[in-house]
C-alpha cells in the first residue's frame, strides 16, 4: 500500500457490488474501507431478493398444495400473513452481522456514516475524510417517487417486506416484475389487489405471450389489472386511500408505488468532483472505471446494458478484485446473464430473446416445447407450462425462455450450454442426475 493514502481501495456502500469483491481483495492483502450508512449488506440481503423469496416461499407451498388436491394431499393452507413477515425477519435479520462479521475477519474497516465523496482519492464520513489510492462507488438504488400530490400516502417496496398488518385492499401502481411479485404475494394472502399499469404491456423485458399466462394466473387470484393509467393525486378520506387517475378513482387500504428504481447517484459529491453520471446511472469504460481514473463503479449504481441484478453486481465486484489484484487487465466480460420473474408461475430467460429471433429470422430457429406433458412436472400436478429453445445455425443453444412453476431452475439447470456454446454432441455426452427438473430441463435440448 502507498503511504500517500491511507487504504488502497475504500468502497462507498456494502452491498453485493461492494462484499464479494472486497472479501477476497483483502484477504490478497490490500486495506480495504467499506462505508456504509444503513445496513451492512444493502438491499438484497435487507430489504430486496432475500427478503421477497422468503415470503414468496409460503405462496409457492400453498400453490402445490392447491394443485395436489385430491392427488394425496386434502385441506389448502391459510397464509398467516404475520407469522409469513415474523418468519421472514427471523432469517433476515441475522444477515446484516454475518456479512459485517465476513468483512471484518478478513480484516476491512467498516466506517458508519454517509459518505462523501471530496476528491479524487477522498470520502468523507462526518468530520473525517477518508482517503484511497482507489474508490468504488456501489451506492445502488432506491425506489422512485411518485411526482403527484398525495405521494407520501405511498409505500415502497421495502415498506411491503416489512408490512405487519396485511391490508384488505391494496393498490399497485407499476407492472414490473416489483409490482406483479408483490401483488401475486398479497393476493395469494387474501388480499384484494389493483394493479395500475401505465402503458398497457407489463414486463415488457419478457416474451409478451408468456406473460399473459402470468396475468391470467394473477386474474384468477382476483387481481385486477387497468391499463393506461396515469395516476395524478392520491388523497386519504375516512379510511380510504384514494388513487386519483385518468381512468377513475381506486380505493384502498394500502397504495404500493411500484414504479422504478433510479441509482443512487444524488448527495454523494458526484457533481463536486466532477463524475459523469445520466438518468440511468454512473457512467464507465469496460473497465467499470468513472471519467476520473481512480474511481470505479459496481452494481445497480451503473448504466449498464445488462440487467441491474444481484448476480451482475457480484460479478462486477469479483471482477474489481482481479483488475485492482493484478489478475487481469482486460476489460470486463459479462457471461450470459438470467433473469426471471418470482410469480405463480414464473418466467425466466437468458440469451437471444425470442424478439431477437423474429428480427434475425435467417440466424435462429425456435424449438417449442410443451411441458405439460412432462412426466416430472406431473408429479406436482403441474398443468400447463412451455418453454423456447433458441439455436443458432449450428444446432448450438444461444437463447431460452420459459413460463411454468420452476422456469427458474430450469433456466438456470440449462445456462451452461449457453454460456459455454455447447454441440449438440457434448449435450448429449453429459448425465444429468436423475430424477430431477434438471434432467428433465437438461434431456429437452
Amino acid at each position: 500500500m502507498s503511504n500517500e493514502f491511507e487504504y488502497d481501495v475504500l468502497y462507498l456502500g456494502s452491498g453485493h457490488g461492494t462484499f464479494n469483491g472486497a472479501i477476497p481483495l483483502a484477504s490478497k492483502g490490500f486495506k480495504i474501507g467499506v462505508i456504509e450508512d444503513g445496513l451492512i449488506g444493502g438491499t438484497c440481503p435487507n430489504r430486496g431478493c432475500n427478503a421477497k423469496i422468503l415470503l414468496d416461499m409460503i405462496t409457492t407451498t400453498q400453490h402445490d398444495v392447491k394443485e395436489l388436491q385430491g392427488s394425496g394431499l386434502a385441506g389448502i393452507p391459510e397464509i398467516n400473513w404475520k407469522d409469513n413477515v415474523e418468519h421472514k425477519d427471523e432469517v433476515i435479520q441475522l444477515l446484516p452481522e454475518a456479512i459485517g462479521n465476513m468483512m471484518t475477519n478478513a480484516g476491512i474497516d467498516l466506517i458508519y456514516g454517509k459518505g462523501k465523496l471530496v476528491d479524487d482519492h477522498s470520502i468523507k464520513v462526518g468530520n473525517k475524510e477518508y482517503s484511497a489510492d482507489k474508490i468504488v462507488i456501489a451506492t445502488g438504488a432506491h425506489y422512485r417517487k411518485l411526482d403527484i400530490s398525495g405521494n407520501e400516502l405511498t409505500h415502497d417496496g421495502t415498506d411491503f417486506l416489512s408490512l405487519k398488518n396485511q391490508p384488505e385492499r391494496m393498490t399497485v401502481i407499476g407492472s414490473g416484475y416489483i409490482a406483479l411479485e408483490f401483488a401475486n404475494i398479497a393476493a395469494a394472502s387474501g388480499t384484494k389487489v389493483t394493479v395500475l399499469m401505465h402503458h398497457d404491456v407489463a414486463l415488457r423485458k419478457f416474451y409478451q405471450p408468456f406473460v399473459k399466462v402470468v396475468l391470467n394466473k394473477l386474474a384468477e387470484l382476483d387481481v385486477k389489472f387497468v391499463t393506461n393509467v396515469n395516476p395524478q393525486s392520491i388523497e386519504k378520506i375516512d379510511d380510504d386511500l384514494i388513487v386519483k387517475t385518468n381512468q377513475g378513482d381506486f380505493k384502498a387500504d394500502w397504495v404500493l408505488n411500484a414504479t422504478g428504481r433510479p441509482a443512487n447517484v444524488e448527495g454523494i459529491g458526484l457533481d463536486e468532483v466532477g463524475v459523469k453520471y445520466n438518468h440511468q446511472g454512473i457512467e464507465v469504460n469496460d473497465h467499470l472505471q468513472t471519467n476520473i481514473p481512480s474511481i470505479y463503479a459496481a452494481g445497480d449504481v451503473l448504466d449498464k446494458k445488462v440487467g441491474k441484478l444481484t448476480p451482475t453486481a457480484i460479478f462486477e465486484s469479483e471482477y474489481l478484485t482481479d483488475l485492482f489484484s493484478g489478475v487481469t487487465d482486460k476489460s470486463i466480460d459479462y457471461p450470459a446473464v438470467p433473469s426471471a420473474v418470482f410469480t405463480t408461475p414464473r418466467i425466466a430467460q437468458v440469451g437471444i430473446s425470442v424478439d431477437e429471433d423474429e428480427t434475425n429470422s435467417n440466424k435462429y430457429t425456435i424449438k417449442d416445447v410443451d411441458l405439460a406433458t412432462d412426466w416430472f412436472r406431473m408429479t406436482k400436478n403441474e398443468n400447463e407450462g412451455t418453454s423456447k429453445l433458441i439455436y443458432d445455425n449450428h444446432g448450438v443453444l444461444v437463447g431460452a425462455t420459459e413460463v411454468s412453476d420452476q422456469a427458474e431452475d430450469s433456466i438456470s439447470t440449462i445456462l451452461p450450454a449457453i454460456e459455454y456454446q455447447l454441440t449438440p454432441k457434448q449435450i448429449k455426452h453429459m448425465i444429468s442426475l436423475f430424477p430431477t427438473i434438471g434432467s428433465e430441463s437438461w434431456s429437452k435440448l
